[in-house]
């Protein structure tokens, strides 16, 4: 699980759209922009070394924003998320965006060496607002990694809301864990999982 978010956590930060890029399609969007925010990350020392404050900063400014953590968290919860309360899904998405931030905080280092190859797209051309971005993560010395982005419109922009490594879902992966949870302590017991795994993570 580790290896599988820090590259998650890697691939996501071709997701900082400017106004210009969302004019771009998503395969053009992912290229240009993983290739820009590559080159700050190789730029800054602090960053590539690890810096908790500047990767949550990174994160919250220009990931965060372009991933659709409602349909995700509800898509992970599976059908308990149709059993839960306003208020539930509600605390839900929150600690479910907080936990990827505390991973994106603890991943950043050692990305010499890496990028993110696009791939040409097979998508449907009747499915305007759904797309697979299929790519590769290549590591100096290391053997390729197929991952495919599942991205659709969110009013005027594309957001990411699943991500797939070597034919592995996030949110499956996910979704076996907080089903498990749900069944021995309930909704509320998740919420209370994930809120002891992300209190470390929470600053000032």
């Amino acid at each position: 699980m580790k290896i599988f978010l820090k590259i998650f956590t890697l691939c996501m930060l071709g997701f900082a759209l400017t106004a210009k890029a969302q004019e771009q399609s998503p395969e053009q969007l992912v290229q240009k922009i993983t290739d820009d925010i590559l080159a700050s990350i190789k730029s800054d020392k602090q960053l590539a070394a690890g810096d908790k404050q500047k990767a949550l900063k990174l994160a919250e400014e220009k990931v965060l924003p372009y991933i659709d953590f409602e349909e995700s968290t509800r898509l992970a919860v599976g059908r308990a998320w149709a059993q839960a309360t306003p208020e539930q899904k509600k605390r839900l998405v929150s600690e479910f965006r907080n936990m990827l931030v505390r991973t994106y905080s603890n991943a950043i280092e050692g990305y010499e060496g890496q990028t993110l190859k696009v791939l040409p797209s097979r998508g449907k051309q009747d499915q305007k607002d759904e797309a697979t971005v299929r790519t590769q993560f290549v590591r100096a010395g290391g053997k390729p990694l197929p991952i495919e982005f599942q991205m659709h419109k969110a009013g005027p922009q594309w957001k990411v809301y699943d991500i797939t490594v070597e034919g592995v879902s996030l949110v499956l992966t996910y979704r076996s864990e907080f089903d498990a949870v749900v069944k021995q302590e309930g909704i509320d017991g998740l919420i209370k999982r994930l809120t002891q795994k992300n209190t470390p993570a929470k600053i000032g």
